[in-house]
């Protein structure tokens, strides 16, 4: 079995990003034939990974880098042709069989009023997103969520045939939380994402805050966003919290007690299963699209508008607990043999570049 996944940035760097990282690299170990056609790579390669360069393109605006990006692949196909290949893409491309799709859709902006879709931009993604979930050539859609196949399934009914059961993320090896007592008048508790304002830092502070009210010694740790950035957030405060900036989600976990995520938008959240992986239990909104993988014991999901004293109880009622939460496991392995089972429904036979948009 022969696949080529196509993304911008190929490396653990972004949620997405690190998905195709995991899976790739999965693939390969289950002895698939595996190549990466990207713009930039991060991180060490595989020894069984063909990676295949186009060099650095625009970042920004975002709409015609996607389309400059997209352009290039197609070029890039032509010229190399990919006969019994599975074109398995991540972005907005439009010569792939399959498609994964990361984030919520952008035709969500049809509900928004008329003088906010008015611009090339809004056109531009519009399109974008229509030829990579509709074209022709597309097989499957794999929504990395339930939230997201939802969605999808709203903006775009015609692609119900395509559209498959969500492919989540996996879990690799990370390091579990030793079981430990935690005092009643403390506890850590972990805010992890760089992108602070969706995944909903402001309204995690105000929920630690109001706790530290009943156990003084409770802490906020926030990882990912710099220092500077989020400190102002934080006047009010004496102590009580620690700024971690960037740092690796894996190497703090098992320092701590309670993982809170009250994201606005979350089409997964990789975080939250590396919580649960590490026997860190969670407390996140239903905007997340890991709020489905919570099982009993392992943490609460509420409405990301509830009341904050909910918040606060769940969070209290987690910290007392008496034993470690159940153990989550999917590792990449996993999600390596789902997509091997959509390939072997793909048909790679009779494709015409040619016929594709640039």
């Amino acid at each position: 079995m022969k696949v080529l996944h196509i993304v911008r940035q190929y490396g653990p760097v972004g949620g997405m990003e690190r998905y195709v990282w995991e899976v790739s690299r999965a693939q390969a170990e289950l002895g698939m034939e595996v190549n990466v056609l990207c713009e930039e790579v991060h991180g060490n390669g595989h020894e069984n990974i063909n990676v295949f360069q186009l060099g650095k393109g625009l970042r920004k605006p975002r709409w015609l880098a996607a389309l400059l990006f997209s352009r290039r692949v197609t070029r890039w196909i032509r010229k190399h042709p990919q006969k019994g290949t599975i074109i398995h893409s991540h972005e907005t491309t439009a010569v792939h069989h399959i498609t994964t799709f990361h984030g919520p859709p952008f035709a969500r902006i049809r509900q928004y009023p008329w003088w906010k879709r008015v611009s090339l931009r809004v056109y531009a993604n519009l399109w974008l997103e229509q030829r990579e979930l509709c074209g022709d050539q597309v097989q499957k859609v794999v929504p990395n969520s339930a939230l997201i196949a939802k969605e999808l399934l709203a903006a775009y009914p015609s692609i119900k045939a395509r559209l498959t059961d969500p492919v989540i993320p996996g879990v690799g090896k990370c390091i579990e939380r030793p079981d430990r007592i935690i005092p009643p008048t403390g506890g850590v508790i972990g805010f992890i994402g760089k992108e602070w304002q969706r995944k909903g830092l402001d309204r995690a502070i105000a929920i630690v805050e109001k706790l530290r009210q009943s156990r003084p010694e409770c802490e906020l740790w926030v990882a990912g966003p710099a220092p500077d950035d989020v400190a102002h957030l934080f006047k009010t405060w004496d102590g009580g919290y620690r700024l971690l900036g960037l740092t690796d989600s894996r190497e703090i976990m098992p320092q701590l007690d309670l993982l809170i995520h009250p994201a606005r938008r979350e089409p997964f959240g990789m975080v939250i299963t590396e919580a649960l992986a590490a026997n860190v239990p969670a407390v996140v909104s239903r905007q997340c699209g890991a709020a489905s993988e919570i099982g009993n014991k392992q943490g609460m999901v509420l409405d990301e508008s509830e009341n904050r004293s909910k918040w606060v109880e769940a969070c209290n009622e987690l910290l007392n607990r008496s034993e470690p939460p159940p153990p989550y496991q999917h590792s990449w392995r996993e999600v390596a043999l789902e997509y091997a089972n959509l390939y072997r429904l793909i048909n790679t036979e009779n494709q015409d570049i040619r016929a594709y948009s640039s």
